[in-house]
């Protein structure tokens, strides 16, 4: 993968940095000293969250221009560290966490279902076009060609029933050992069944902050052992809301055209994700809770991002879509595709 187009002042000198050795970068070179973006809305900020993406990505499959020497640099981590600073900053002030004296399963419960986020599911499998499924899909394919490596980090961080539950989880998303059964692999039939690239990273360029942004928060949790119990609450808002979704993404690529490998991520995900949702709430985050009581409060936080997160995506998507508009950054992005009427 090639590191993408900067989108601005702080991922131009990021990538340009990046182009040089790690050992042998000159002095005053480092990407610390690159102009942070002022904001007071990250998630819609393309500057600072392909940069996030950026550094992140240094720690997954990286980049083939890129010394792989990156991804520790003291003055990289430095940036990355005011970039999620700013980002947790709003996330704390803006997103609602309800309290009462409930039990932490019975609070991700009633979260969840006091969701009030605009249903993508619902439009996707009644007025979706295919090529707003193929935006769809474009989206998704930033996580899915990735998908629980970022909720993996927290294994090596869990003890005794809670790891045993999120192992069993991430087992199944990794295909329990049949490379072709990953979750990662069917999103690739999927997408190949669209048309589409089923490369990692290939649709980049193509997706606005608010997407990159989806990813780069679960990475943001599975980088800091200090969030772990908001990183196993965003796995256990994830799993509560996907399988209905799911069925219904596979009903509108159905009602489309696709055929049956298309959609079998879709149909996978119907029936694992109900399994994954009582081990996550209950096995996963009420053992977590139960053992150490000081993470309950992170575990509802980290819930109550993913659905944030989730909804600011959802508005975004729907809101173009509703103005006969691509979703996707450019109009090079859906050529000709989007010309369609959107009830």
């Amino acid at each position: 993968m090639l590191l993408p187009r900067p989108r601005g002042p702080l991922t131009e000198r990021l990538v340009e940095v990046l182009a040089e050795p790690a050992t042998a970068a000159p002095v005053g070179a480092s990407p610390a000293h690159a102009t942070m973006p002022v904001t007071d809305a990250p998630l819609a900020d393309d500057d600072l969250q392909l940069a996030l993406w950026v550094c992140y990505e240094l720690h997954y499959r990286g980049f083939d221009e890129v010394d792989p020497g990156w991804e520790w640099d003291p003055d990289l981590l430095a940036l990355r560290r005011e970039l999620e600073r700013t980002m947790l900053a709003v996330l704390r002030r803006d997103v609602v966490v309800p309290s009462d004296g409930a039990t932490v399963p019975e609070r991700l419960k009633r979260l969840v279902d006091g969701d009030t986020a605009p249903s993508l599911a619902g439009y996707l499998v009644r007025h979706a076009s295919w090529a707003q499924f193929e935006e769809f899909a474009i989206h998704r394919s930033i996580y899915h060609l990735k998908e629980a490596d970022p909720h993996s980090w927290a294994i090596p961080r869990l003890a005794g029933p809670a790891k045993a539950a999120l192992v069993e989880i991430q087992a199944d998303e990794y295909g329990s050992g049949v490379a072709s059964q990953m979750h990662s692999e069917l999103f690739r039939a999927t997408l190949r069944g669209l048309g589409l690239s089923d490369s990692y990273g290939h649709y980049v360029a193509d997706v606005p902050a608010v997407t990159l942004a989806v990813s780069n928060l679960m990475s943001l949790f599975g980088l800091h052992r200090e969030l772990r119990g908001a990183l196993v609450g965003h796995l256990a808002a994830f799993e509560m809301t996907s399988s209905a979704p799911n069925r219904r993404y596979s009903q509108a690529l159905r009602r489309l055209g696709g055929d049956q490998a298309a959609r079998r991520f879709y149909d996978e995900h119907v029936t694992a994700d109900a399994l994954h949702e009582q081990l996550a709430v209950h096995d996963l985050c009420g053992s977590l809770a139960a053992d150490e009581p000081d993470l309950a409060e992170d575990i509802l936080f980290g819930a109550a991002c993913c659905l944030y997160v989730d909804t600011r995506f959802a508005e975004h998507v729907l809101r173009q879509w509703q103005a006969g508009r691509s979703s996707l950054r450019s109009a090079e992005s859906a050529p000709d595709r989007l010309a369609v009427s959107v009830s």
